[in-house]
């Protein structure tokens, strides 16, 4: 199938959650926060070094891969198929607290991990992406703990409905899904470095 790809990825831009603000130090210090932060990290990692392999075992066409320049030019493609954008994470302020953030990348979280669920059943070879989906679980269940300390509701996981009627688009929804979780992962990966007080400004390479 020849189909002409002329615009961007649909997920939004987003921002690092920046460092705490004034009045969140003290749960941040806590020590239970600090070993959930850093145990998020350890398994985000995790989450983020399984992409490429999981790409590889789930996308065959090779005008698809990961961190293409071409990847600027899918947007209809996502439309059409019904991909939603990721949330976006911004600084913390007052206006968008650690429990605001902390929501955001849970939904986010879930968002993907529904994304591949539906992408899966229309794999043939899916462990990887399964194994993905068991990982981006296991993160969320440490966000939850977090959300919880700060006093906020956990997130229902969204309904998600996609249009995949042939093969061609099934590789394409694991292209932008996955494409979209690294950036994401990216981002909240900023957000819990901020939190993680074991860090001493690190330099960030990506």
């Amino acid at each position: 199938m020849n189909i002409l790809i002329v615009l961007v990825i649909p997920y939004m831009a987003m921002l690092g959650c920046g460092a705490p603000v004034p009045g969140s130090s003290a749960l941040v210090e806590d020590p239970q926060t600090q070993e959930l932060v850093q145990t998020s990290r350890l398994l985000l990692q995790k989450v983020l070094m399984a992409i490429p392999e999981t790409h590889r075992s789930s996308v065959q066409s090779e005008s698809l891969k990961l961190n293409s320049s071409e990847n600027t030019k899918l947007v209809i493609m996502a439309s059409t198929i019904g991909i939603p954008p990721a949330p976006v994470l911004k600084a913390l302020s007052e206006n968008f607290t650690m429990g605001t953030c902390l929501r955001r990348i849970s939904e986010g979280l879930q968002l993907h991990r529904t994304l591949l669920a539906v992408i899966a059943d229309h794999l043939k070879n899916k462990d990887r992406m399964l194994a993905l989906q068991a990982d981006i679980r296991d993160l969320n269940i440490q966000i939850n703990k977090m959300l919880k300390m700060v006093g906020e509701e956990t997130v229902v996981p969204p309904a998600v409905t996609l249009n995949l009627p042939a093969d061609y688009e099934v590789q394409v929804a694991a292209h932008l899904t996955l494409q979209q979780l690294q950036t994401f992962g990216r981002d909240v990966d900023r957000h819990l470095k901020s939190l993680d007080k074991t860090v001493d400004e690190e330099p960030d390479d990506r």
